[in-house]
């Protein structure tokens, strides 16, 4: 089991996202309580390229306070919604005979589904533990709507084990 840290980084971790403060919350301890276990953290950013303001260099590409990654936690980078389009990620993860993904962080519009899918498509089974990824609103839904529609309709039973946050530290703490 691995837990992946998606696109945590300072410019889009604002009190903007939908239950900012219970995200913030839950994401710290569930990276606490993985590496208290031995569940490795693997950390991916997100780079829109020269010019733009989430780009490498630049002070809101790195990781949110609180979340930063150890020195020996691995980090992908990567400029497409999918974690494993190009990153490596998915190399590294078959490598390692890795067969079971908790996958937390932004924006569950955009990255967190489709790295939800594709690593479904890649023959992981996917969990998300509920209030551990967020966004905000755009242009055809609140971020609650957006947020419920991703983990109680669209990703259970087809894509992802959605399960509380509760139960995903119960299984953590095993």
């Amino acid at each position: 089991m691995v837990l992946l840290v998606i696109d945590t980084q300072k410019l889009i971790t604002t009190n903007a996202l939908y239950q900012f403060e219970t995200f913030v919350s839950h994401e710290k301890e569930l990276i606490k309580k993985a590496r208290e276990k031995g569940i490795e953290v693997v950390y991916v950013r997100h780079d829109d390229g020269p010019d733009e303001e989430l780009t490498k260099g630049k002070e809101g590409y790195e990781i949110y306070k609180g979340f930063e990654p150890m020195p020996n936690e691995k980090m992908f980078d990567k400029n497409v919604n999918s974690a494993f389009h190009g990153t490596g990620l998915l190399e590294y993860l078959q490598e390692k005979g890795e067969k079971e993904i908790i996958i937390t962080g932004l924006q569950t519009d955009y990255c967190i589904d489709a790295t939800v899918k594709c690593g479904f498509e890649h023959g992981f089974h996917v969990i998300i533990p509920a209030t551990t990824n967020t966004t905000v609103d755009n242009a055809f839904m609140t971020a609650e709507q957006s947020y419920r529609y991703h983990n109680e309709f669209m990703w259970p039973r087809r894509y992802a084990e959605c399960i509380s946050y509760e139960e995903m530290v119960e299984r953590i703490d095993k």
